[in-house]
Protein backbone atom coordinates (compact mmCIF):
# COMPACT_ATOMS: atom_id res chain seq x y z
CA UNK A 1 0.00 0.00 0.00
CA UNK A 2 1.59 3.37 -0.93
CA UNK A 3 1.95 6.06 1.50
CA UNK A 4 -0.97 8.66 0.11
CA UNK A 5 -3.36 5.36 0.68
CA UNK A 6 -2.13 4.93 3.82
CA UNK A 7 -2.81 8.56 4.97
CA UNK A 8 -6.28 8.71 3.06
CA UNK A 9 -7.39 5.42 5.37
CA UNK A 10 -5.84 6.96 8.34
CA UNK A 11 -8.07 10.09 7.67
CA UNK A 12 -11.01 8.15 7.27
CA UNK A 13 -10.45 6.36 10.40
CA UNK A 14 -9.91 9.74 12.06
CA UNK A 15 -13.33 11.02 11.15
CA UNK A 16 -14.66 7.73 11.99
CA UNK A 17 -13.13 8.19 15.90
CA UNK A 18 -14.85 11.53 16.12
CA UNK A 19 -18.17 10.59 15.27
CA UNK A 20 -18.30 7.33 16.93
CA UNK A 21 -19.90 7.24 20.18
CA UNK A 22 -20.78 10.76 20.68
CA UNK A 23 -23.24 10.05 23.35
CA UNK A 24 -21.25 7.79 25.05
CA UNK A 25 -18.93 8.78 28.20
CA UNK A 26 -15.40 7.76 26.93
CA UNK A 27 -13.10 5.36 28.58
CA UNK A 28 -10.45 8.50 29.81
CA UNK A 29 -13.22 11.14 30.14
CA UNK A 30 -11.58 12.29 33.52
CA UNK A 31 -8.24 12.80 32.15
CA UNK A 32 -9.72 15.09 29.27
CA UNK A 33 -9.85 18.41 30.64
CA UNK A 34 -6.18 17.81 30.47
CA UNK A 35 -5.81 16.41 27.11
CA UNK A 36 -5.03 18.67 24.14
CA UNK A 37 -7.02 16.83 21.81
CA UNK A 38 -9.48 14.55 22.72
CA UNK A 39 -11.62 12.67 20.09
CA UNK A 40 -14.32 10.12 21.47
CA UNK A 41 -13.65 6.24 21.60
CA UNK A 42 -13.82 3.76 18.84
CA UNK A 43 -16.65 0.81 19.03
CA UNK A 44 -13.82 -1.66 19.92
CA UNK A 45 -12.33 0.65 22.84
CA UNK A 46 -13.23 -1.73 25.14
CA UNK A 47 -12.16 -4.47 23.62
CA UNK A 48 -8.57 -6.01 25.38
CA UNK A 49 -5.63 -6.58 23.14
CA UNK A 50 -2.09 -8.10 23.53
CA UNK A 51 -0.62 -4.75 23.57
CA UNK A 52 -1.36 -1.89 25.02
CA UNK A 53 0.51 1.69 24.17
CA UNK A 54 0.71 3.84 27.65
CA UNK A 55 0.61 7.46 27.94
CA UNK A 56 2.82 8.21 30.85
CA UNK A 57 0.86 10.89 33.44
CA UNK A 58 3.88 12.25 34.87
CA UNK A 59 4.09 15.35 37.41
CA UNK A 60 5.00 19.06 35.71
CA UNK A 61 4.73 22.25 36.55
CA UNK A 62 3.17 23.20 34.00
CA UNK A 63 -0.56 21.87 33.56
CA UNK A 64 -1.36 18.94 31.74
CA UNK A 65 2.38 18.72 29.72
CA UNK A 66 1.77 15.25 29.61
CA UNK A 67 -1.14 15.33 27.68
CA UNK A 68 0.39 16.79 24.44
CA UNK A 69 -1.16 16.17 21.42
CA UNK A 70 -3.42 13.33 23.61
CA UNK A 71 -5.43 11.31 22.52
CA UNK A 72 -5.63 11.75 19.02
CA UNK A 73 -2.20 11.49 18.64
CA UNK A 74 -1.96 8.38 19.55
CA UNK A 75 -5.63 7.33 18.45
CA UNK A 76 -4.14 7.40 14.77
CA UNK A 77 -1.05 6.03 15.74
CA UNK A 78 -2.56 2.84 16.65
CA UNK A 79 -4.76 2.73 13.38
CA UNK A 80 -0.93 3.08 11.43
CA UNK A 81 0.09 0.21 14.17
CA UNK A 82 -2.83 -2.52 13.63
CA UNK A 83 -2.51 -1.51 9.16
CA UNK A 84 1.36 -1.76 9.33
CA UNK A 85 1.91 -4.71 11.25
CA UNK A 86 0.73 -7.66 12.96
CA UNK A 87 0.08 -6.33 16.55
CA UNK A 88 -2.66 -7.56 17.98
CA UNK A 89 -2.90 -3.41 19.52
CA UNK A 90 -5.91 -1.95 21.98
CA UNK A 91 -7.34 0.64 19.64
CA UNK A 92 -7.43 3.45 22.35
CA UNK A 93 -4.33 4.27 25.10
CA UNK A 94 -3.73 3.44 28.36
CA UNK A 95 -3.51 6.12 30.38
CA UNK A 96 -0.52 5.00 32.89
CA UNK A 97 -0.10 6.91 36.39
CA UNK A 98 3.21 6.92 38.44
CA UNK A 99 1.67 5.28 40.92
CA UNK A 100 0.91 1.83 42.12
CA UNK A 101 2.11 -1.15 40.09
CA UNK A 102 -0.33 0.21 36.73
CA UNK A 103 2.97 0.85 35.54
CA UNK A 104 3.96 -2.79 34.45
CA UNK A 105 0.49 -3.17 32.80
CA UNK A 106 1.86 -1.40 29.73
CA UNK A 107 5.20 -2.61 28.98
CA UNK A 108 6.00 0.36 26.56
CA UNK A 109 5.68 3.91 27.44
CA UNK A 110 5.07 7.05 25.52
CA UNK A 111 6.14 10.54 27.30
CA UNK A 112 5.48 13.92 25.52
CA UNK A 113 7.41 17.38 26.29
CA UNK A 114 9.15 15.36 29.41
CA UNK A 115 12.09 17.97 29.60
CA UNK A 116 9.09 19.43 31.66
CA UNK A 117 8.32 16.62 33.97
CA UNK A 118 9.13 16.78 37.60
CA UNK A 119 9.83 13.35 39.68
CA UNK A 120 9.78 12.89 42.80
CA UNK A 121 11.48 10.21 44.46
CA UNK A 122 9.12 7.66 44.15
CA UNK A 123 7.75 8.22 40.52
CA UNK A 124 11.61 7.95 40.16
CA UNK A 125 11.74 4.50 42.10
CA UNK A 126 8.88 3.43 40.14
CA UNK A 127 10.21 4.09 36.64
CA UNK A 128 13.29 2.63 37.67
CA UNK A 129 11.85 -0.95 38.38
CA UNK A 130 9.91 -0.61 35.17
CA UNK A 131 12.85 0.03 33.02
CA UNK A 132 14.90 -2.75 34.73
CA UNK A 133 12.01 -5.17 34.51
CA UNK A 134 12.01 -4.97 30.41
CA UNK A 135 9.90 -2.19 30.00
CA UNK A 136 10.79 0.27 27.43
CA UNK A 137 9.77 4.28 27.35
CA UNK A 138 9.97 6.58 24.50
CA UNK A 139 9.98 10.42 24.43
CA UNK A 140 8.75 13.28 21.92
CA UNK A 141 8.39 16.80 21.74
CA UNK A 142 11.16 18.32 23.43
CA UNK A 143 13.98 20.36 22.41
CA UNK A 144 16.92 21.97 22.61
CA UNK A 145 19.61 20.87 25.23
CA UNK A 146 18.28 22.50 28.57
CA UNK A 147 15.09 20.34 28.07
CA UNK A 148 17.01 17.44 27.20
CA UNK A 149 18.94 18.03 30.50
CA UNK A 150 15.62 17.88 32.48
CA UNK A 151 14.63 14.81 30.68
CA UNK A 152 18.11 13.58 32.18
CA UNK A 153 18.04 14.56 35.13
CA UNK A 154 14.77 12.48 35.57
CA UNK A 155 16.43 9.60 33.95
CA UNK A 156 19.51 9.66 36.80
CA UNK A 157 17.15 9.59 39.34
CA UNK A 158 15.70 6.18 38.11
CA UNK A 159 19.16 5.18 36.96
CA UNK A 160 21.45 6.81 38.50
CA UNK A 161 25.00 6.76 36.56
CA UNK A 162 22.67 6.26 33.43
CA UNK A 163 24.13 7.79 29.86
CA UNK A 164 22.53 9.06 26.71
CA UNK A 165 23.89 8.12 23.43
CA UNK A 166 22.89 8.84 20.00
CA UNK A 167 21.54 5.98 18.26
CA UNK A 168 23.88 4.09 15.43
CA UNK A 169 23.01 4.01 11.89
CA UNK A 170 22.83 0.37 12.01
CA UNK A 171 20.76 -0.14 15.05
CA UNK A 172 18.09 -2.90 15.14
CA UNK A 173 15.31 -0.38 16.28
CA UNK A 174 15.76 1.21 12.79
CA UNK A 175 15.49 -1.98 10.80
CA UNK A 176 13.55 -4.08 12.69
CA UNK A 177 10.49 -3.76 10.74
CA UNK A 178 10.85 -1.16 8.55
CA UNK A 179 14.51 -0.20 6.91
CA UNK A 180 14.49 3.58 7.82
CA UNK A 181 17.94 4.83 6.80
CA UNK A 182 17.29 7.95 5.44
CA UNK A 183 16.45 10.06 8.93
CA UNK A 184 14.80 13.22 8.58
CA UNK A 185 13.62 15.34 11.27
CA UNK A 186 9.84 14.97 12.13
CA UNK A 187 8.64 18.57 12.16
CA UNK A 188 5.74 19.76 14.46
CA UNK A 189 2.76 21.61 13.19
CA UNK A 190 4.86 24.64 13.34
CA UNK A 191 6.02 23.60 9.60
CA UNK A 192 2.92 24.54 7.86
CA UNK A 193 4.02 28.00 8.88
CA UNK A 194 7.78 27.51 7.68
CA UNK A 195 9.25 26.87 10.47
CA UNK A 196 10.90 23.38 10.94
CA UNK A 197 12.01 23.28 14.06
CA UNK A 198 10.83 24.50 17.95
CA UNK A 199 12.29 26.30 20.85
CA UNK A 200 15.77 26.40 19.89
CA UNK A 201 16.22 22.90 18.88
CA UNK A 202 17.84 22.78 15.34
CA UNK A 203 19.28 19.93 14.23
CA UNK A 204 16.93 15.78 15.13
CA UNK A 205 18.62 13.62 17.40
CA UNK A 206 17.75 10.08 17.80
CA UNK A 207 18.77 9.37 21.56
CA UNK A 208 19.20 6.00 23.86
CA UNK A 209 19.68 4.71 26.92
CA UNK A 210 20.55 1.03 27.39
CA UNK A 211 20.83 -1.63 30.15
CA UNK A 212 24.05 -3.74 31.12
CA UNK A 213 23.09 -5.90 28.20
CA UNK A 214 22.83 -2.78 25.61
CA UNK A 215 19.19 -2.94 25.12
CA UNK A 216 17.69 0.36 24.57
CA UNK A 217 15.58 0.98 27.61
CA UNK A 218 15.01 4.43 27.15
CA UNK A 219 14.42 6.55 23.60
CA UNK A 220 14.13 9.69 22.88
CA UNK A 221 12.76 12.02 19.51
CA UNK A 222 14.98 14.60 20.41
CA UNK A 223 14.51 18.04 18.61
CA UNK A 224 11.57 16.61 17.16
CA UNK A 225 7.39 16.61 17.26
CA UNK A 226 6.32 13.04 16.03
CA UNK A 227 2.98 13.75 17.96
CA UNK A 228 1.66 16.39 15.95
CA UNK A 229 3.04 14.33 13.15
CA UNK A 230 0.73 11.30 14.03
CA UNK A 231 -1.75 14.02 15.28
CA UNK A 232 -2.18 15.76 12.17
CA UNK A 233 -1.80 13.03 9.50
CA UNK A 234 -5.47 13.94 8.29
CA UNK A 235 -4.73 17.49 8.10
CA UNK A 236 -4.20 18.63 3.99
CA UNK A 237 -1.66 21.08 5.11
CA UNK A 238 0.62 19.00 6.55
CA UNK A 239 3.26 17.21 4.70
CA UNK A 240 2.48 14.26 4.39
CA UNK A 241 5.72 12.47 4.17
CA UNK A 242 6.29 13.34 7.76
CA UNK A 243 3.47 11.67 8.73
CA UNK A 244 4.57 8.66 7.05
CA UNK A 245 7.81 8.22 7.98
CA UNK A 246 6.33 9.42 11.99
CA UNK A 247 4.17 5.94 11.80
CA UNK A 248 6.76 4.03 10.54
CA UNK A 249 9.90 4.93 13.23
CA UNK A 250 6.33 4.65 15.94
CA UNK A 251 6.14 1.23 14.79
CA UNK A 252 9.59 0.44 14.56
CA UNK A 253 10.15 0.94 18.33
CA UNK A 254 6.62 -0.96 19.46
CA UNK A 255 8.26 -3.43 17.75
CA UNK A 256 11.80 -3.37 19.18
CA UNK A 257 10.16 -2.75 22.79
CA UNK A 258 8.63 -6.10 22.10
CA UNK A 259 11.65 -8.35 20.90
CA UNK A 260 14.78 -6.98 22.16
Amino acid sequence: MGPRRTIVLLGLAALFLSAGHAFARNHWWMYEREMQDPINDPPDAEVPAEFKFGRLRYPSFRYGRWATDANKGERLFLVALRRLSLVNAQSIEEVVNMEGDEMYDSPFLYAVAAGDWRLTDENAKMLGKFLERGGFLVVDDLHNDREWADFMDGIDQAIPGAVDEEIPDDDAIFHVTFDISDRIMISGYNIVRGQPYERGGYMARWRAIRDKKARIVAAGWHNQDLGDAWEWADAPEYPENLSNRAFRFGVNYVIYAMTH
